[in-house]
């Protein structure tokens, strides 16, 4: 193992005597200082050029997502994280290094965990730059559980994926999850119309599997059900 990947597998050993320690303490100093050097160990693993140190960034990331404690440091590692080798690349010979689609899709999942509109500006970034499906359904999924959608910038997003996708790689995996984040993000979307023809075409692909079909005239047919409604209100 090299002496550099030790050194830091020993600073974040470190991190955790310093976590439990710091539980103990009421001073908001010493608590800030706990903090910042969480923050550095993070940061130095996110940029490390070995998966090991990066998955174990995304454990620290993780339990700082579920204990609502991500800093703005944190923040940038796991916007780094999520981009890994595609808005974020290395080359060894002229070939990419780091790209490592595990990462990315464990922190477009931790994202969703963060739930803030920065995170979702991040996952937007993400749909637009990747291509694995499988980075592209969690950043999707989370997309739908943070539920930001200002100036339906993110249904929009998802729209024009979901038009690329369709022509160059269908999956139904990633296709369910397109469907359930239009069902979660309709509410807050002024306008519907790249929704209700995003699922118009996913209904009636039969590349997909049906039960993927069905449940996109599902939601299809509930949306179209609500805008009549409010148009008869009118």
């Amino acid at each position: 193992m090299k002496i550099k990947k030790i050194a830091t597998l020993l600073a974040a050993a470190t991190l955790l005597s310093w976590a439990a320690f710091a539980e103990e303490e009421e001073s908001t100093v010493e608590g800030e200082y706990m903090s910042s050097m969480e923050d550095v160990v993070v940061q130095e693993l996110s940029n490390s050029d070995e998966l090991e140190n990066k998955l174990m960034a995304l454990q620290f990331l993780e339990e700082a997502a579920n204990n609502g404690k991500v800093s703005p440091d944190m923040m940038v590692s796991l916007d780094h994280l999520a981009g890994e080798g595609t808005n974020t690349q290395s080359r060894t010979k002229g070939r990419v290094s780091n790209n490592f689609p595990e990462v990315r899709r464990e922190a477009c999942r931790i994202l969703g965990k963060v739930g803030t509109p920065e995170a979702a500006k991040s996952l937007n970034k993400i749909v637009k730059a990747d291509n694995e499906p499988m980075v592209l359904s969690a950043a999707i999924n989370s997309l739908g559980e943070i539920g930001f959608n200002d100036n339906d910038e993110t249904t929009n997003t998802i729209a024009f994926y979901s038009d690329r996708f369709e022509t160059l790689n269908p999956t139904s995996s990633l296709a369910l999850e397109i469907v359930n984040a239009y069902e979660k993000l309709a509410p807050k979307t002024k306008d519907k119309k790249p929704i209700l023809s995003s699922l118009q075409r996913i209904a009636v692909d039969y590349r997909l599997a049906k039960p993927v079909r069905n449940r996109a005239k599902e939601v299809l047919n509930n949306l179209r059900g609500e805008e009549n409604s409010k148009k008869n209100e009118r």
